[in-house]
């Protein structure tokens, strides 16, 4: 009875493990495929849910169903005009055909080498074939100009190919070697892309020459105007101190016809105004004609004489 009772535990023991080992789960994230001594048996399981297999024979292979990350390694690689330039890129990739996955590549680690080696092969052919302009722009178009003294900058080059129709070239051809694999290429750019030193010092030096450009222009503009303004000064200068003299010279002959007048009008009045007139401009005279090492000599009938000795 007893050696029944350990019998009957072992059969149902026997039966659970057989019964799980023959059901597995499938999310929505996952797509399977089924082994059977290392080969792929039926159809890829891509149906979440509930599934089923011969169990201990039979096991399970599980893909990522999700879109899937590449990230390349920056490489140093020369354009078609010999410009070398410091590239890293990156994709985006899908297992669509579990099956045909797992017969050429096995598993994920080995479709990201796969794709290391076609990707980098394929951008290093496109980025050599095309010019440095075709790399680092898009499309043709006119600068917009901001700044008054940019007014004058000279037109981009027009570009034949550019950036994105290189990315997609890239795709392109890489979905063409990757067509039996059992994956899809989804995206592909760059995801940087930077000058090497030598090439980077030159697009230094040419920013540094228009920025010296430009000041100079600043420098010019200024100076030029400087000299303006310093040309409107001296001339206004010029005019106004033509005009205060002129000015100043009417104020004084205007003044001196005013006292030859009030000297007319005092001398014409009586003869003693007269003789006051006639001294006063005497002494006028002498103050302004005689100093202490002046001397003098005067005949007798002199005007300045009567007036000298009237004083004495």
């Amino acid at each position: 009875m007893k050696t029944k009772h350990i019998t009957f535990i072992i059969l149902v023991a026997v039966a659970i493990i057989l019964a799980r080992s023959s059901v597995f789960i499938l999310d929505e994230t996952r797509q399977a495929i089924i082994t059977q001594f290392g080969k792929p048996v039926g159809d890829p399981r891509t149906e979440p849910g509930l599934q089923f297999k011969v169990p201990l024979i039979q096991k399970v292979q599980f893909f990522d169903k999700r879109y899937l990350k590449w990230d390349g390694d920056p490489n140093q690689i020369p354009t078609q005009d010999k410009r070398f330039m410091h590239v890293d890129t990156y994709a985006r990739w899908q297992i669509t055909d579990p099956l045909q996955f797992f017969i050429r590549l096995r598993d994920e680690r080995s479709g990201q080498s796969r794709l290391d080696d076609i990707l980098d092969g394929e951008t290093r052919n496109a980025i050599a074939s095309h010019l440095l302009l075709d790399l680092v722009r898009s499309t043709n178009r006119t600068p917009e100009v901001y700044e008054d003294y940019l007014e004058d900058i000279e037109y981009l080059e027009d570009i034949s190919v550019g950036r994105e129709a290189i990315e997609a070239l890239v795709l392109e051809r890489a979905n063409e070697r990757t067509a039996d694999l059992g994956i899809i290429i989804l995206d592909f750019r760059f995801k940087r892309m930077n000058y090497v030193t030598e090439v980077r010092e030159r697009v230094y030096d040419r920013m540094i020459s228009e920025r010296n450009r430009i000041a100079d222009q600043f420098r010019s503009e200024g100076e030029g105007e400087a000299r303006r303004i310093e040309g409107e000064k001296e001339r206004d200068l010029a005019r106004i101190q033509s005009e205060a003299m002129r000015e100043a010279e009417m104020i004084r002959g205007r003044a001196d016809a005013e006292a030859t007048a009030i000297y007319a009008a005092a001398y014409n009045r009586n003869q003693a105004s007269r003789e006051l007139y006639g001294f006063l401009r005497a002494m006028e005279s002498l103050e302004k004609s005689l100093d202490e090492e002046t001397t003098i000599i005067l005949n007798t009938d002199n005007e300045l004489l009567r007036y000298l000795k009237a004083i004495d």
